[in-house]
């Protein structure tokens, strides 16, 4: 790309500046698991995320502006606008699950929401709460309260966020439960454009920044199927591995299994076929 200039690498993605106000993003089929990137790569996983952003951003708009401006034809490239990021992760969780649940069981709170109590793992909550997060350079995002993340961004800022991401959420949870998925939570990262309005950006509501649960099979009270890696760390756990660099290999048929996981959330998501999307990834844009 004699065009682009790199100016970031991400654990996923490699970003390239075009011109003053645009860039590409690039996702690669790497993967990490416990913070460390794995020496095996996922075939096809970059043109998952690349995919399921564009058919996000095309059926949410309505909601809040993004940041896309088109999906090159090798499918796992994206033409963006540049924004301000923000710098928070805005977290939306619609059921307790993950670091949401380990904060509830030690205080029956988590970033300062309090609970009811009696909640199970994997719990449905009354309504989808907004619980911000640091955005950690190197090991996990933090859980933070909604006073800190004021702190971060200014009070009125944050009430926006908040508004724009709960509804974003309900919309995807909404779509996503009538092809058979439940969005258990979900990271968005928001910034502004040169007019200081928010506009979505990054990538939106993929395998990589959401937990998504089959609904056929949910049942509360443990840890839940999902179409994410977590097939992945479920291996890892079982080498020994100490969860430092390096990881170890994946052996074939993991590195299929979740392949399929990634391709069948694309498909149940969009109603498209995947061999369709790499034909012509512009059908994800309606």
């Amino acid at each position: 790309m004699p065009e682009a200039t790199h100016v970031a690498s991400g654990k996923v993605r490699e970003i390239y500046a075009l011109e003053d106000d645009r860039l590409l993003l690039v996702a690669s089929d790497r993967i990490s698991t416990f913070d460390v990137i794995l020496p095996t790569e996922i075939p096809d996983k970059g043109r998952v995320l690349t995919g399921l952003s564009g058919f996000w951003f095309t059926l949410l708009h309505a909601i809040v502006p993004n940041h896309m401006l088109s999906i090159r034809e090798d499918g796992r490239s994206m033409e963006c606008r540049r924004l301000e990021m923000l710098p928070i992760e805005c977290v939306v969780r619609g059921h307790l699950a993950g670091s949401g649940w380990k904060d509830y069981q030690a205080t029956g709170m988590t970033s300062g929401h309090r609970l009811p109590e009696g909640l199970r793992d994997s719990d449905k909550l009354p309504e989808p709460i907004f619980t911000p997060a640091t955005k950690a350079q190197t090991g996990h995002d933090e859980n933070i309260s909604r006073e800190q993340a004021a702190e971060l961004v200014g009070a009125g800022r944050l009430a926006d966020v908040e508004q724009v991401a709960i509804a974003l959420y309900a919309a995807a949870a909404n779509h996503a439960l009538t092809r058979g998925i439940i969005i258990a939570d979900t990271k968005f990262e928001l910034g502004l454009d040169a007019d200081g309005r928010l506009v979505l950006g990054d990538e939106a509501l993929t395998p990589d920044s959401s937990r998504f649960w089959p609904a056929d099979s949910y049942e509360p009270g443990h840890a839940q199927d999902s179409f994410d890696k977590q097939f992945v760390r479920d291996f890892c756990e079982q080498t020994g591995w100490d969860k430092t660099d390096p990881g170890p290999e994946l052996p074939d048929d993991v590195v299929a299994h979740t392949r399929s996981k990634y391709v069948e959330a694309f498909e149940r998501l969009t109603t498209i076929p995947f061999d369709s999307y790499l034909e012509n990834p512009s059908v994800v844009l309606g």
